[in-house]
């Protein structure tokens, strides 16, 4: 199990970056949740199977066609920092 925060900046917004990293990390089997923050940047939790987790951190590097990332700022998590969203698989979140 590997959770991990994000924040991905660039032209992330307007773009569908949201939904489509809910399709992807769905599709990978990933708990979490995805959200607009208020500078533009997008925010990602992911908490699941370590390969799973890593090769979505990944492709948020590149994210959907539309979109131009710039940076992608990974640092650890933990668990409890998904305890508000537990149960909810993965969440698409109001902006922050």
């Amino acid at each position: 199990m590997l959770v991990i925060h994000l924040r991905i900046a660039g032209k992330v917004q307007g773009v569908g970056f949201r939904q489509w990293t809910a399709r992807e990390a769905r599709g990978r089997g990933l708990s979490g949740y995805v959200r607009n923050r208020h500078d533009g940047s997008v925010e990602a939790l992911f908490s699941g199977d370590a390969d799973a987790v890593s090769a979505l951190a990944e492709a948020c590097g590149r994210g959907p066609q539309a979109s131009r990332v710039d940076r992608v700022d990974v640092r650890p998590a933990i668990e409890d920092d998904l305890a508000p969203h537990r149960g909810s698989g993965f969440a698409v979140l109001p902006t922050a």
